[in-house]
């Protein structure tokens, strides 16, 4: 865990020029467009609107009884937002050192900048989506205790999207396939988590396959605190907390026994 803490100093002597790049990021998604930063939002609004025009309204879904809400566009509403923030996240933090490598070849700036800087981007884009998803909701529960439980899942999921960010950003360095691999394996988790459908419409014999992914935790205490106004279970936070020291665990490792070769490979 050295090593780990060892970043986590470097992030914190740095956080003026993490913020700094995060911004620059940002604006660079969508420089030359008339709406600039405006698109960032529009595209995950845009697939919410979506979602609840055509299972709500046009076709009037319904789930069963069991299910945290009955209308499908609902609930699809509230896992896909975290779902598309997770892969977001990851996914530019995954990019962000090979993007960086001929910044890091000619600089002595510590490497764990790049995939904070990715991440932090990310989450000023979904952070405030949650934030108004979280207030649509709240008038149906009576702005209750439990929706304060939201900040803690909402920062307990940035860790682990950075956690495993960075460790896939130190994989993609050495070996490219990485990149690839993870696409594919980001684009059919959503099928492997209860985004799609709650917990209990998955085989009962087979929903231990749900918790391997990281984000199935998260998803379900979203969905217990906005579309319920319940305190999420406990196992929502061990399994999430226990994603979270594992990547940790893996990530400290990997920073230790590459710390002398990852500018190389870059």
């Amino acid at each position: 865990m050295r090593a780990l803490l060892e970043e986590a100093r470097s992030v914190w002597r740095g956080r003026a020029l993490v913020w700094l790049l995060a911004r620059r990021e940002i604006a660079a998604r969508n420089a030359g467009s008339a709406a600039g930063w405006l698109w960032c939002y529009a595209q995950p609004l845009l697939m919410i609107a979506a979602y609840y025009l055509v299972f709500d309204v046009v076709f009037a879904m319904r789930l069963g009884s069991e299910a945290p809400t009955r209308a499908v566009g609902a609930f699809l509403v509230v896992g896909a937002l975290p779902w598309m923030a997770f892969c977001d996240t990851v996914s530019r933090a995954m990019n962000s050192l090979i993007d960086a490598g001929t910044l890091l070849q000619r600089s002595p700036l510590p490497p764990v900048l790049f995939p904070v800087r990715s991440a932090l981007a990310s989450s000023m884009i979904y952070a405030p989506l949650l934030l108004v998803l979280a207030l649509a909701y709240a008038p149906l529960h009576r702005f209750g205790l439990p929706l304060v439980a939201l900040l803690p899942l909402v920062a307990l999921q940035l860790v682990l999207s950075v956690l495993l960010g960075y460790l896939l950003a130190i994989f993609a360095a050495a070996m490219r396939d990485t990149l690839q691999v993870v696409a594919f394996l980001l684009s059919v988790g959503i099928f492997l988590s209860p985004v799609l459908f709650p917990t209990t419409m998955f085989p009962e014999s087979w929903r231990w396959v749900l918790w391997l992914n990281p984000m199935s935790a998260p998803v379900v205490g979203y969905q217990t605190l906005l579309l319920q106004g319940q305190w999420p279970d406990w196992t929502v936070w061990a399994v999430t907390g226990g994603w979270t020291a594992l990547l940790a665990l893996a990530l400290g490792q990997v920073i230790a026994r590459s710390r002398d070769q990852l500018v190389d490979w870059l």
